[in-house]
C-alpha cells in the first residue's frame, strides 16, 4: 500500500504500471475510490460482443487463418450479406 496526496486539482499519479491504460474510477463512498483497469470496445463493434454466433464465427475464422486455411475463391458478397443478416437476427 502506498500513500499519495491529491494535487490542487484533485489529481493523483498512479505510477508507471498504469501508464497508457484506460481505467474506471468509481467513488465507492465518501472515503473510498476504486480504480479498475478497463478495456474499451468501440460502440460500432459492440454488436460482436453481444452476438455469440457472430463472435464464434469470427474466432473460428481467425483460427483457420492462423492455420493457413484460407479461401481458394473470392468471397461472394451477396451470400455474405445474407449470412450477416441471419446472424444479426
Amino acid at each position: 500500500m502506498t500513500t499519495k496526496t491529491a494535487d490542487s486539482k484533485g489529481r493523483v499519479v498512479l505510477g508507471p504500471q498504469f501508464a497508457g491504460q484506460t481505467v474506471i474510477v468509481e467513488q465507492v463512498d465518501d472515503t473510498e475510490v476504486r480504480v479498475t483497469i478497463a478495456a474499451v470496445v468501440p460502440k460500432r463493434e459492440m454488436w460482436l460482443q453481444s452476438n455469440a454466433k457472430a463472435r464464434a464465427s469470427v474466432l473460428r475464422g481467425l483460427a483457420q487463418a492462423r492455420e493457413g486455411k484460407l479461401a481458394k475463391t473470392p468471397p461472394n458478397l451477396d451470400r455474405d450479406a445474407t449470412l450477416a443478416k441471419r446472424l444479426d437476427d
